[in-house]
């Protein structure tokens, strides 16, 4: 079943290095969305897919990219979008 989550990323993660890690792993899951670095210091994704695939990808972000210091990792569902690729956003 396709499902869309919303996940919320603080701590060392701003910067083109976790969000390009990101849609590396999003693309390679066959997952759908976007990433961004929010003026608050956190990272933001909105992910659909299926279900054991966002799980994979909340591991992921769980743990991050080596240059990264995950501090905190949340997520919550949220209403699907059909988005047509993964994409960082500015």
């Amino acid at each position: 079943m396709i499902r869309a989550i919303k996940i919320v990323v603080s701590g060392k993660v701003q910067g083109v290095y976790f969000r390009a890690s990101t849609l590396r792993v999003a693309k390679e899951l066959s997952l759908k969305g976007w990433v961004e670095n929010q003026t608050d210091g956190t990272v933001i994704i909105h992910a659909e897919g299926m279900e054991n695939q966002l799980q994979l990808l909340i591991d992921w972000c769980s743990k991050g990219p080596s240059a990264a210091r995950v501090d905190d990792c949340s997520h919550s569902p949220c209403e699907i979008e059909n988005y047509d690729d993964f994409n960082i956003m500015q």
